[in-house]
């Protein structure tokens, strides 16, 4: 079971953690971003003088074969071994894709994560999913390994800008919306266009609880796990329908226009509250503009939800809700209902 820490100093949690184990090299795995933002808040530690950085092209469509394959080269190149470690300090895409590398190399390393973006710290580095998008398809190759340890520092929000720290929200949210009335009742009454970092710092706490109890219970995803996919289907073809077009849009902004779908498709299959499905949607809509569809997209971006690994015997399969926190695993829509979802997503920009 992974640690996870939250704290404020996340360089002395790193000494601690470092220090338990005897390592006998350590490599520090940034992207271009986090080594200039983000690597002076630990790199004065005297445990990493020796520490080799290893830096990669940021943004996800940087998450592939070629940036993995360079990662395995200067691990091998700069003489990493079976007791190495390597510390993942970035957004989702770095820890997705240091993860796979450290579960990879000489079939398998040790890794830390300190998550340096919103999304990362409540989902992408919690959960010991690792991969990379392949073949113009989101996070297709990919296992299941946690890291030894997540350090959860809000002191890199400071870093972030204001569409970064929506875009973590978005998952965040699908929390609210997979566990209770009141947190839900919090999150969308929230200021995301001023945000408080102290507050935030409890709803960020609360949302890794949420995740993290589900991880637990099922930690290879065959039942329970899959609530965590809701807003997903659809907001990962969204994703992948703008890498296609090379209009690259943020996960969590996907995922937010793939919640709104995805509670339209709950309450016209599963009778899910209208006022909570509407309360929810202008929430996003306020607060994350429009996705920028057209109806012409639709058979595309169902062609791109037919190749999501969570389907089953041919049929697209989502995860829908009855209400906040009653959740229904392994549904199925027809086509005509998820072009009225994405119709519906239009229909409220």
């Amino acid at each position: 079971m992974q640690e996870i820490i939250t704290s404020n100093d996340s360089s002395t949690v790193l000494n601690e953690l470092i220090t338990r184990r005897n390592y006998d090299s350590i490599f520090i795995l940034t992207d271009e971003n986090t080594e200039k933002h983000c690597l002076p808040f630990i790199n004065k530690l005297s445990l990493l003088k020796d520490a080799r950085i290893i830096t990669i092209k940021a943004n996800d469509d940087n998450k592939n074969i070629e940036s993995l394959s360079n990662v395995w080269a200067e691990l091998g190149n700069m003489g990493a071994t079976r007791h190495s470690l390597l510390i993942n300090l970035g957004g989702g895409m770095v820890t997705d894709l240091g993860g796979f590398a450290a579960s990879t190399f000489k079939r398998g390393i040790q890794f830390i994560n300190i998550p340096t973006t919103l999304l990362a710290m409540v989902d992408a580095s919690v959960g010991g999913k690792t991969g990379i998008n392949f073949n113009g398809l989101k996070n297709e190759v990919g296992v299941f390994n946690s890291a030894n340890a997540v350090i959860l520092d809000t002191t890199f929000l400071q870093t972030l800008d204001s569409q970064n720290i929506r875009s973590g929200y978005a998952e965040m949210l699908k929390h609210g919306l997979i566990s209770d009335n009141q947190h839900w009742g919090e999150l969308i009454s929230f200021n995301l266009s001023e945000p408080d970092l102290h507050s935030l710092g409890k709803l960020i706490s609360t949302s890794v609880k949420i995740k993290e109890d589900i991880v637990n219970s099922d930690p290879f995803e065959t039942g329970i796990r899959k609530a965590l996919n809701f807003g997903h289907t659809i907001g990962h073809a969204l994703e992948s329908l703008a890498l296609e077009n090379k209009k690259p849009v943020l996960h969590g902004y996907a995922v937010a226009w793939g919640t709104i779908c995805e509670l339209y498709l709950s309450y016209t299959k599963c009778n899910f509250p209208t006022d909570k499905m509407r309360q929810t949607a202008q929430f996003i809509n306020y607060n994350f503009g429009p996705c920028g569809i057209t109806c012409e997209d639709y058979e595309k971006l169902y062609a791109y939800m037919t190749h999501d690994k969570k389907n089953t015997a041919g049929q697209i399969n989502f995860t829908l809700l009855t209400n906040i926190g009653d959740i229904r695993i392994n549904q199925t829509a027809s086509k005509e209902k998820i072009f009225e979802a994405l119709d519906f997503l239009r229909d409220g920009q």
